[in-house]
């Protein structure tokens, strides 16, 4: 728990296509001060800090951790760097929020979250697509039981739309649907519906100018309830919704279903009921991203009320390790052709 009275200083590490999103979001917030950014790239970071009142900029992390008086560190580069950069704000007792994923490996995640239990800070994965609007309104409908306990989900995700041409670098990652997109929809199952205990999943690869399998479905068994979560980059659709995800919960007493544009059915027996969810724009926001991008400011939002009032955060590092087994679960499964149990079950 921090101070209440005085702003929380923090400084971006990364500044890049995602972090103009987060630093769009934090201005938003109340209580907080960018105090520095720092990228690779010089003129990158030049340009950002000037963009959104840094005082200072770097190229060099370790220069600016060791140059300012921090209360945190928001870390938004490519997934190679997290575990170095994380360990690094650890060693400065900095508490530290990582981009998604947290790491490509769950050796370097678990070292990631041992860094940070072992000296004392805070540590968030910034896995933020639970926080969308439209889902965590039909988690409170989940929740209130509208359609009774649920024992059938699925999760969709798919669209022809093109994400290299913002992150090019996606091009010639040996992985990518699943660790890049599917990450998010894993953890919207574990959100909406619980922990899995095993995993099936296939993969393919139909975008022949990419590494990566851009297809790919998986089967989570739960408890009492089967999760389908299934992922595509190339599929044509009628009329592009990108970055929308489809849910279904199917339950004794009704199915739950969120289409496209954000459109909520529910049907029960003899009855249809239909409306449109609130998604959220803000002045710095565009479409079709806008409520992906809002999700960001509500990600960061919880981030700070938790630093200063003590609640525990949803996607700590210990909690986003259970989604990152699912995700490389997903891969063995479908490199071996079997099922995957999952170990990190409650």
């Amino acid at each position: 728990m921090t101070n209440n009275n005085k702003p929380l200083r923090f400084g971006v590490i990364g500044c890049g296509f995602w972090a103009q999103t987060q630093l769009h979001a934090w201005k938003e917030i109340e209580g907080v001060e960018l105090a520095a950014v720092c990228d690779i790239d010089a003129a990158k970071s030049k340009q950002t800090a000037l963009q959104f009142g840094a005082n200072r900029y770097y190229t060099e992390a370790e220069e600016m951790l060791a140059g300012e008086t921090l209360d945190f560190v928001d870390i938004v580069t490519t997934p190679p760097s997290h575990r170095a950069l994380v360990e690094l704000a650890a060693g400065h007792g900095l508490d530290v929020i990582c981009q998604k994923p947290m790491a490509w490996s769950m050796e370097d995640a678990q070292a990631m979250v041992s860094a940070c239990r072992e000296t004392g800070v805070t540590f968030m994965v910034h896995e933020n697509w639970r926080w969308q609007a439209p889902i965590r309104e039909f988690k409170r409908l989940l929740t209130a039981g509208v359609i009774g306990r649920p024992f059938f989900g699925r999760i969709s995700f798919r669209s022809d739309f093109d994400p290299f041409a913002g992150q090019a670098w996606l091009r010639e990652t040996p992985r990518f649907v699943v660790i890049e997109s599917g990450i998010h929809q894993l953890d919207v199952a574990r959100f909406l519906f619980g922990e899995a205990h095993s995993l099936f999943c296939q993969t393919t690869r139909i975008n022949s100018s990419i590494k990566g399998e851009d297809v790919a479905t998986i089967m989570l068994a739960m408890a009492d309830l089967t999760c389908i979560v299934d992922l595509s980059f190339s599929t044509p659709t009628e009329h592009q919704t990108f970055p929308q995800t489809f849910v279904t919960a199917e339950g004794p007493e009704g199915v739950l279903y969120l289409g496209a544009d954000y459109r909520l059915y529910l049907t029960r027996p003899g009855s249809l009921e239909v409306r449109t969810l609130p998604d959220p724009e803000h002045r710095w926001t565009d479409r079709p991203w806008h409520v992906m991008q809002d999700s960001a400011l509500q990600i960061q939002r919880h981030w700070i009320e938790s630093l200063r009032t003590g609640n525990p955060l949803e996607s700590d590092g210990a909690d986003n390790l259970r989604t990152l087994e699912l995700v490389f679960g997903a891969y063995e499964s479908a490199e071996k052709g079997m099922a995957h149990e999952i170990r990190l079950v409650e």
